[in-house]
């Protein structure tokens, strides 16, 4: 239960990504800690740097939304473009760099829900995360506990594609470890309260509803990035055509089958997710 509320669905007439275009695994260690992997499909007409952009600046930026439905001529966080129907806000506080961008030790404040549409509040998010990882290849924020250290970290990577001198498009990597590394009574105890909020059922919601933020950048980030020297009035319109672009799917299946393998084998799940080093792709 919450008592949260969540804006009304934006109806940009995009053409979402289906579950399929992405590799996704989730496992479960002995001692109750559960790592998600998912290598989502090459993200078209994307850059690296406007996702580092994009990192750098969303819980700052407001749009206005001149023809979208319900939001005509209205200003909203740019943080709503992300996701049509599941995000409601994210907010920065403590330490951050001058300009107020994020940087380590930054907290972020995430609140939204997984696949809102279907399940309501059932899989809701409304907790402060910590940045320990901002740089042009990736993103990572985490949450400790008094006594056991690490119990969450989220790590993202991305790169530019190419082709010969061709730009495809940008790789974009995931990978999530919840709970303790520790294996003891006290440790499962807390890795099935864990568990409880953000296990099995929880991520099956988050899979679909990563797959469609993520690959909602190919609609709206170039279009933001191109007025990035005027933040002040950034605007975003429906496209005219919003027919999908051909059927994909994850980038990289021979890294992805590594990375699974290499988790479900590693004595300490946050040594090999190697959270605050620069990317491996």
């Amino acid at each position: 239960m919450t008592n949260l509320t969540m804006p009304a669905a934006r109806h940009f007439g995009w053409a979402l990504k289906p579950n399929d275009s992405a590799y996704f695994n989730i496992h479960e260690r002995p001692n109750g800690q559960f790592i998600v992997v998912l290598n989502h499909a090459l993200l078209r007409g994307v850059r690296a740097e406007m996702i580092h952009w994009w990192f750098l600046n969303f819980t700052r930026l407001s749009v206005r939304l001149p023809d979208t439905p319900n939001y005509e001529g209205h200003e909203v966080p740019a943080y709503l473009l992300w996701h049509p129907q599941d995000h409601l806000s994210a907010e920065l506080s403590g330490h951050t760099a001058r300009d107020g961008s994020p940087q380590r030790g930054t907290k972020i404040h995430i609140r939204e829900a997984m696949q809102y549409e279907e399940h309501g509040w059932a899989y809701p998010v409304d907790t402060k995360l910590q940045v320990h990882y901002v740089g042009a290849d990736g993103w990572a924020m985490g949450k400790t506990l008094p006594v056991f250290g690490l119990v969450m970290m989220l790590r993202i990577h991305y790169r530019d594609a190419y082709e010969g001198d061709v730009h495809l498009g940008t790789h974009y990597h995931y990978e999530i470890v919840i709970g303790t590394s520790a294996n003891n009574p006290l440790a499962r105890f807390v890795n099935k309260r864990l568990s409880s909020e953000f296990g099995p059922e929880f991520f099956a919601a988050w899979q679909r509803h990563n797959v469609i933020e993520v690959g909602t950048f190919e609609n709206f980030l170039p279009v933001l990035f191109a007025q990035r020297e005027d933040l002040s009035n950034l605007t975003y319109s429906r496209p005219q055509d919003p027919a999908p672009k051909g059927a994909q799917q994850g980038h990289d299946r021979v890294l992805f089958d590594a990375r699974v393998k290499g988790f479900a084998s590693a004595t300490d799940a946050y040594a090999f997710q190697a959270f605050d080093q620069p990317s491996f792709l």
